[in-house]
């Protein structure tokens, strides 16, 4: 499988910045993961959008989208599970 180029939403970056430094290491090894597998074990398709998945990592959730034709992974959410589909 090729592998796909993670690009990351300003406000995913602002919202990473926002947590504490433990989560942060957390959530970016889970993100730098998804080069390699857009599509991991665990992950979701919203329902209702065309081409949004999640990932959970704890109690946060990163919302993506995969461009499988240009190989592109794009972060654009990080954010607490409660907030995250709002």
């Amino acid at each position: 499988m090729a592998e796909y180029n993670i690009t990351v939403a300003r406000s995913a970056r602002k919202e990473l910045e926002s947590l504490d430094a433990p989560i942060v290491n957390r959530i970016i090894l889970k993100i730098e993961s998804l080069a390699e597998a857009p599509r991991p074990a665990g992950c979701r398709k919203l329902v209702g959008k065309k081409n949004l998945w999640r990932i959970r990592i704890g109690d946060y959730r990163v919302l993506y989208a995969i461009d499988d034709a240009n190989h592109i992974v794009d972060v654009i959410a990080v954010r607490h599970r409660g907030m995250a589909y709002k």
